[in-house]
């Protein structure tokens, strides 16, 4: 009896066992993810992010600051009172604040680059380590385009008024007036000339594939903003950091109130008005999904992004009052109100009330928008030097409408 009852009491443990083993193994991205340990090597921390325009690269920007703040790097912030890298003007070094302070001739180098500017790589690289890591995002340009006309439709004379973006697209070469170059940027081609590359160029087959094949060579990796949780999953294998620190609350989004519905033509009409941005998107979409399949597979990638789903949800109830973002007028912290341009009705989050303070200092780090994220970084990086000045904070009501 003593011997059947011994040969009873493993069998239940062995058999749960087994049953796990099997489960796991049907599930091999689920196994593999469960097993793996952390990435080998450290964390990569020489980073140059390309902050495209209206692409969701506001919430990449507060991902990047949170780990430059977080791990004690430089960042290479604009100069002065400046508020961008010199946009639109293509990147100089001399944009950065303290370039200039490396030994003679040699530009300071920083960990992080990722505040809006034209690329420029011989200039980027003045600035940047040898083995800086590049990467960028896109979006789909009909929807860039149209983000792009709310938040723009007061400064860009291709858009001054006009009642929509449908009346724009119906006759785009009315409006658009090429001969006014910079100012008209926002208007064609917009992440295309973000890249550096000239957004009124012909869509000629040999001079995309070979500007395509120019960024392929620079950038390690490009997101895409539909694929936004996908995209952050790959960088931070890349990048060999943890979910906590691609973890995000989405920053600088527009009310639903304020984008547009199209009319049924405008999308390929978009898509031809910026065909050199609609090649460029296809392109690197179909890059994305090829390194996913093959790097992660789908169900890996699926685990992944729900482990990355979950621990979102986890800090929205920690941190914040409402998991929605709020219109500005509603937000009680001046120093989290985001800057309003245009039509947008961009939105902000309210923090819970008694945080401790580590936790407060998590939160409010996650949904500081990037103006005033920035600003904070120059004076912990600058101390000697006069902080930024923000005039829509200055005696300024919820929601104040200035450029900064």
């Amino acid at each position: 009896m003593l011997r059947s009852s011994g040969r009873s009491f493993w069998a239940l443990p062995v058999l749960v066992v087994v049953l796990l083993v099997g489960f796991l193994c049907t599930d091999t991205g689920l196994l593999t993810l469960l097993l793996s340990g952390p990435a080998e090597g450290p964390p990569v921390t020489n980073i140059m992010f390309l902050k495209t325009h209206k692409t969701a690269s506001s919430t990449v920007l507060n991902i990047l600051y949170r780990f430059a703040e977080g791990h004690n790097l430089t960042t290479a912030l604009p100069a002065g009172s400046r508020f961008h890298l010199g946009y639109p003007w293509l990147f100089l070094a001399r944009y950065v604040e303290g370039a200039q302070q490396g030994s003679p001739g040699a530009p300071r180098h920083f960990n992080i680059m990722c505040n809006h500017l034209r690329f420029n790589l011989p200039e980027v690289q003045k600035v940047m380590p040898n083995n800086t890591f590049y990467f960028s995002i896109l979006r789909n340009p009909v929807a860039q385009l149209e983000s792009s006309f709310v938040y723009y439709k007061d400064s860009v004379p291709a858009f001054r008024g006009l009642r929509s973006l449908d009346e724009f697209l119906a006759e785009p070469q009315r409006h658009y007036d090429a001969s006014l170059g910079l100012r008209n940027a926002y208007a064609r081609n917009h992440m295309w000339f973000d890249l550096g590359f000239d957004n009124n160029a012909a869509a000629e087959e040999g001079y995309v594939r070979a500007r395509l094949a120019e960024v392929e060579r620079r950038f390690q990796l490009v997101l895409i903003a539909e694929h936004f949780d996908e995209s952050l999953v790959l960088l931070r294998r890349r990048l060999r950091w943890r979910v906590d620190d691609v973890v995000y609350f989405r920053l600088n989004a527009r009310s639903q109130r304020t984008v547009a519905r199209l009319a049924p033509e405008s999308p390929e009409r978009a898509k031809r008005w910026c065909a050199l941005d609609w090649r460029l998107y296809q392109h690197f979409n179909r890059t994305l999904w090829a390194r996913l399949r093959a790097e992660l597979g789908p169900r890996r990638l699926r685990a992944e992004v729900a482990q990355l789903r979950a621990r979102q949800r986890e800090l929205a109830g920690l941190c914040l009052q409402d998991p929605a973002p709020e219109n500005s007028t509603r937000i009680t912290d001046p120093e989290l109100r985001p800057y309003q341009s245009g039509a947008a009705d961009i939105l902000g989050y309210n923090l819970r009330q008694g945080l401790d303070n580590a936790t407060l200092r998590l939160c409010q780090r996650m949904v500081t928008p990037e103006i005033q994220y920035m600003a904070r970084l120059y004076s912990l990086q600058f101390p000697e030097k006069p902080p930024k000045n923000i005039p829509f904070l200055e005696n300024k009501g919820p929601g104040a409408r200035e450029r900064p």
